[in-house]
């Protein structure tokens, strides 16, 4: 790098700025989001009150359901 720098008559800093603009020019952009449906197979969706990221919550709330 420090001879490409000094056969170009550049600093290291200036060649590694231009090399990092390009490297994100080139960059893909991400892909496009797909629409995502929860299909259910009775009732209409999750209660109100579910929160779907919270794994322990609902292992509780189907423990619960499980119980006799």
């Amino acid at each position: 790098m420090k001879q490409l720098a000094a056969r170009t008559g550049r600093t290291v800093t200036s060649l590694v700025d231009e090399a990092l603009r390009q490297m994100l020019l080139r960059r893909e952009a991400p892909p496009e989001r797909q629409r995502f449906e929860m299909v259910t197979f009775r009732g209409s969706g999750a209660k109100p009150g579910v929160d779907l990221d919270d794994t322990a919550a609902l292992q509780d709330l189907m423990d619960e359901r499980a119980a006799p």
